[in-house]
C-alpha cells in the first residue's frame, strides 16, 4: 500500500494499520423535488498514510450555491496538504489546521468556484495507532460507539457542534458585528437559529462555523477548526462514525450507534444509516438532505455482539 492512499469511491471499504482495522463510507445525493438537476454537495475523504499508521476519516457538507465545488476541492486537496506538511509526523494538530487553512485560502481565491455565499462544513476523525483526534468546523459530527454498563454499547459525542445559539460561538457573532435569530415562518414555527449580517438579512447560515463563505465571515463565523483527542482503549471502544447532519437531523447518536453495531461490517452500517436517515427525511420534510457517513470498527470488533 502506498504512502497516501485516498480513496475517491462515493462507497469504499478498506482496512488499516491502526486502532481501525476495518472501515466504509457512503456518499448519497438528497431529494428535492422542486430541483431535479440537484447535485451532491457533500464529500468524504478516507485516506491511509501507512508510515505514520495513520487513517483520515473526513465528510465535508456543502451547502450554496457552489458548496460541491468547495467541498469537491478539499476532498482533492486536503489530505495531500496534511501529510505533505513538515509537522505531519511531530504534530498532526498543526499539520491539519495549516492545511486546512491553505487549502481554504486558496478556495476563496479561487475565481472559478463563487466562495461569497458558498461553503462547506468539515468533520474529521485522524486515527494514528490508538490515538484519535477528532477536528470539527460546523455541524457534521464524529460520535463513538463504547462498551457502556452492563455490556451495552453506548454512543460518546466526540465532536461537538458549531450552532450561533451556542454561548461562545454567540459571542463571537455579535462581538464581529453579527446578528443571531430564527426566521418564523407563516406556520408559526421557527427554523434553526441562523447568522445575519448586522445591517442585512443575509447570509443566514444555521452553523456558526465554515470553510469558505466569505459573507459570513465578516459577520463573525469562523473557519478555525476544533480539535479532540484521546486514546481509543481496545477492552471498551468498538466503532466510530463520522457524519454529515444528514444523518443527524432526525438521528440521535444512540439511535446511530446502535444501528451501526449491529451491523456485522462497516458497508452494511453505512447504507443501513443512510437508509434510515433518508427514510426520516422524508416523513418529516418531505425533502433529503444529501447525507455521508463513514463506519470504521475498532479492534477487530465485529457487529453484533460485544
Amino acid at each position: 500500500m502506498s504512502d497516501l492512499e485516498v480513496k475517491d469511491d462515493a462507497l469504499a471499504s478498506g482496512t488499516s494499520r491502526c486502532a481501525v482495522t476495518e472501515y466504509s463510507g457512503l456518499s448519497k445525493k438528497g431529494h428535492a423535488p422542486y430541483n431535479p438537476r440537484k447535485k451532491n454537495q457533500d464529500s468524504l475523504i478516507m485516506a491511509d498514510h501507512a508510515d505514520t499508521n495513520s487513517l483520515v476519516l473526513c465528510v465535508l457538507d456543502g451547502h450554496g450555491e457552489a458548496g460541491d465545488g468547495v467541498s469537491q476541492f478539499f476532498k482533492r486537496e486536503l489530505a495531500k496538504e496534511m501529510f505533505n506538511h513538515p509537522s505531519w509526523v511531530s504534530d498532526p494538530k498543526k499539520a491539519t489546521a495549516d492545511a486546512i487553512h491553505k487549502c481554504e485560502q486558496q478556495i476563496l481565491r479561487n475565481s472559478r468556484v463563487d466562495t461569497e455565499f458558498s461553503g462547506t462544513t468539515l468533520s474529521m476523525a485522524i486515527i494514528r495507532g490508538n490515538t484519535i483526534i477528532g477536528v470539527n468546523i460546523g455541524d457534521s459530527r464524529v460520535t463513538i460507539g463504547k462498551l457502556g454498563p452492563k455490556g451495552k454499547i453506548i454512543a460518546e459525542e466526540f465532536t461537538h457542534d458549531h450552532k450561533p445559539e451556542t454561548p461562545d460561538e454567540k459571542k463571537r457573532i455579535i462581538a464581529a458585528g453579527g446578528r443571531v435569530f430564527a426566521v418564523e415562518y407563516d406556520d408559526g414555527i421557527d427554523g434553526p437559529p441562523r447568522v445575519w449580517l448586522g445591517h442585512m438579512d443575509v447570509p443566514g447560515l444555521a452553523m456558526s462555523r465554515s470553510l469558505g463563505d466569505a459573507v459570513a465571515h465578516t459577520a463573525g463565523v469562523s473557519s478555525e477548526p476544533e480539535f479532540f483527542e484521546r486514546e481509543l482503549d481496545p477492552e471498551k471502544d468498538r466503532c466510530i462514525l463520522v457524519a454529515t447532519d444528514g444523518l443527524w437531523e432526525f438521528m440521535t447518536n444512540e439511535e446511530c450507534i446502535a444501528m451501526s453495531v449491529e451491523a456485522n461490517e462497516p458497508r452494511i452500517s453505512v447504507d443501513t444509516l443512510v437508509r434510515e436517515a433518508n427514510n426520516r427525511w422524508m416523513k418529516e420534510e418531505q425533502v433529503i438532505d444529501d447525507t455521508t457517513v463513514i463506519t470504521a470498527h475498532l479492534f477487530n470488533y465485529h457487529g453484533g455482539h460485544t
